[in-house]
């Protein structure tokens, strides 16, 4: 970790703003390495030197990763003028790390997002060549047959001519409204309600359930997120390094 303002530091921790936090160092309220400082354009490293802010020790990390059980109505975007987005279903004490989106999901799209602020991991997990896997549960109008399992098995071509990578289609009720679950290597705006067009079928009811190697979590009612586990986290670095 590079050495940065102090100042800079504890803003983004969300210990106040900028002129906030000069106004605590002045206030003698901050000690670095069991001094009380005074200037707060000094430069720390906050994970070898100490810090305590009102005789509180501040614990920093660079990076966080949510897991997001994200709800219909709420659009996957970091700020909006007038519509409900991703981030305000998230507290204070996160947003100050400036966290983003994996991907999007639609606005009547529920299910499995991951949001951080680790762009490099943000960055691979999205990227077209490492082909991440995405798993989804739908509700589709139509009876969906094996006759479709084996055209998205090659890949179905899309209302823009775009031929899909090949996917993976299991029926699980086929009936006038047929319940199944897909498995896609890409992101295509819309994708998995394209596709059903592409064979005369319309989804009326979509979820993520998988992200790689990420399933959703089952105790998050919608709109509740929480924070992976180291392990989560090294399975997703896990599953960008196997696609290198």
């Amino acid at each position: 970790m590079k050495r940065e303002r102090l100042d800079k530091i504890l803003s983004n921790l969300g210990y106040g703003t900028r002129k906030e936090v000069k106004m605590m160092v002045k206030d003698g309220l901050v000690e670095v390495n069991g001094k009380v400082v005074k200037d707060s354009s000094i430069h720390v490293d906050p994970q070898e030197d100490e810090i305590l802010v009102d005789g509180e020790k501040v614990f920093y990390r660079e990076f966080i990763y949510l897991m997001l059980n994200k709800p219909k109505g709420v659009i996957t975007a970091t700020y909006d003028d007038v519509e409900k987005t991703v981030l305000d279903l998230i507290e204070d004490e996160y947003k100050v790390f400036s966290p983003s989106p994996v991907g999007r999901l639609d606005k009547d799209t529920e299910g499995l997002l991951i949001l951080t602020n680790d762009g490099e991991l943000n960055h691979f997990l999205l990227s077209p060549k490492r082909h991440v896997p995405k798993k989804y549960y739908a509700k589709v109008l139509g009876r969906v047959t094996e006759d479709d399992v084996k055209k998205f098995k090659k890949g179905v071509v899309l209302d823009d001519g775009y031929r899909t990578l090949p996917s993976e289609l299991e029926i699980l009720v086929s009936g006038e409204v047929s319940e199944i679950e897909l498995v896609i290597y890409e992101g295509k705006y819309h994708q998995v309600k394209r596709m059903f067009e592409a064979v005369g079928k319309k989804v009326i009811y979509l979820k993520r359930i998988e992200f790689g190697p990420l399933k959703l979590d089952e105790n998050l009612e919608l709109g509740e997120y929480r924070e992976l586990t180291d392990e989560e986290v090294e399975l997703l670095r896990e599953a960008v390094r196997s696609k290198e």
